[in-house]
């Protein structure tokens, strides 16, 4: 009697190795091919035209799983379809419209870097930059592509292949890609989590935990880090607009990415004022994209968490409220800095590299009735990083500006689940669990997170870029 063999499943880590962007990763079983979300890469020492260097055909991929919209996660989607891709993209109906947001901002970077970079050639700077990745009609023909799925809604890709996303937190629509494999009565389970999130966030759901599953990439963002747990985001927002704007009528802003983190932080606001906690204080949210991105929130209200629905009720608007201006046009924009009553200026990006808040940063830096106040976290070498480490001087528009605002800083609307939460969650898989593969994490954070795991018994691999598994 010949054994009995099952179909070979394989996977193949190819991006978010070591590092925390570029998420990729690829599972095959035998000639079908499974692509678990495609992410910008823009490491340090990552040129952008790197991105079209696929170590795989495009044309080969099957089909594609988005775990969220986030763009180290979507980015590069557009090269691959440009590039051959011709599958469908799977994921739940926030995620592709928030991805479809992003990818069109994308566009807007990269057109942008292309024109600055032909003014510096006509003035004899440089010798050129890096042509745009993929244009608008890319973005388009990839968004003809999303098949949208509900959670928790079990979707069969093929004959013994189903796929389930169960919400992970971290972003409306974000989700856990649990893959099944059912091959003669054997049953085997994947999952890859995504951006994991943190309990009693703003506006998003909690993650929930894993089911059981043989194997398990997870992200390692926060690995060896602990969230501060001894105040609240309300607390801390009162406190600092109080300081700021209504004891010292001065300015705050607050630079913030504008899907996820801009929501978040509009509702935590409301619930402020609305309780009473503060004076009316105007507020400016100067981010085309973060408007557009909070209509999707509105159109996904029922994918909000519980208390959100309830204030809603309650309430009305958890994004509209009296003094609260969105601003659109660029005119709107340049007026802010003519507006001398106290004012909370929320703008984009995140780590000020680009974007509107470096025209409020050029006007109020050298301002000592401003607060500039981070709430995410800012990589190295970014304006962001040289505030918060306290440098005296910043450049911004060719010009060394003394640092003269007050800088502060929380980690409470950090959307990613801290050291603590991440190994809970691994432990909700329940004993089934045969593997970990620890990616999108720097080097440090991988490394505490593989120690803890290791200690309470799991099998942890810190894969590199590239490397393969055989999963039984």
């Amino acid at each position: 009697m010949k054994p009995i063999t099952y179909r070979s499943m394989k996977l193949t880590i190819w991006g978010a190795a070591g590092q925390v962007t570029g998420s990729m990763h690829l599972l095959e079983l035998d000639n079908y091919k499974i692509l678990i979300d495609c992410g910008l890469d823009y490491e340090r020492d990552t040129q952008l035209e790197d991105n079209e260097r696929f170590p795989f055909d495009p044309a080969d991929i099957d089909v594609v799983i988005l775990t969220h919209a986030h763009i180290d996660h979507t980015g590069n989607l557009p090269t691959l379809v440009r590039l051959g891709f011709e599958g469908q993209v799977l994921c739940t109906p926030p995620t592709a419209d928030l991805t479809e947001l992003l990818l069109l901002d994308s566009v807007n970077i990269f057109l942008g870097k292309e024109r600055r970079s032909r003014r510096g050639r006509k003035k004899g700077k440089g010798s050129g930059g890096p042509r745009p990745l993929y244009l608008q009609k890319h973005v388009m023909e990839t968004a003809d592509r999303f098949v949208t799925i509900g959670f928790n809604k079990p979707f069969r890709l093929t004959g013994e292949v189903s796929l389930m996303f169960i919400p992970s937190g971290h972003l409306l629509g974000a989700g856990y890609v649990i893959l099944t494999v059912n091959e003669r009565g054997r049953e085997r389970k994947i999952a890859f989590s995504g951006d994991v999130g943190r309990r009693n966030y703003p506006v998003i759901v909690d993650p929930e935990p894993l089911p059981e599953v043989d194997y398990l990439v997870c992200e390692s963002t926060y690995g060896g880090r602990f969230h501060s747990t001894d105040r609240t985001i309300e607390e801390v927002l009162t406190e600092t607009i109080d300081e700021a704007c209504v004891k010292t009528p001065g300015r705050l802003i607050i630079p913030s990415f504008s899907i996820g983190r801009t929501q978040a932080l509009v509702y935590s606001l409301n619930r402020i004022f609305a309780n009473g906690l503060l004076p009316p204080v105007k507020i400016f949210v100067d981010s085309p994209l973060a408007n557009y991105a909070t209509e999707v929130f509105r159109k996904y209200h029922s994918f909000v968490n519980e208390e959100a629905r309830e204030f809603y009720r309650r309430e009305g608007d958890g994004y509209e409220f009296e003094n609260l201006i969105y601003v659109q046009e660029m005119k709107e924009s340049k007026e802010i800095s003519n507006y001398l009553e106290p004012c909370i200026i929320i703008s984009s990006a995140g780590m000020l590299e680009g974007g509107r808040i470096q025209d409020h940063l050029y006007y109020n830096i050298q301002n000592y009735y401003c607060t500039i106040l981070f709430i995410g976290y800012c990589a190295k070498g970014t304006l962001g990083h040289r505030l918060l480490r306290g440098d005296p001087f910043v450049h911004i528009r060719d010009r060394e500006l003394s640092v003269y605002a007050t800088i502060r800083q929380t980690d409470l609307f950090s959307g990613h689940a801290d050291h603590g939460d991440l190994v809970r969650l691994v432990q909700t898989t329940n004993g089934r669990l045969k593997q970990v593969f620890l990616v999108h994490g720097e080097p440090q954070s991988l490394g505490a997170l593989s120690e803890s795991l290791t200690e309470a018994g799991y099998q942890v691999v810190i894969p590199q870029q590239g490397q393969v598994f055989e999963l039984n």
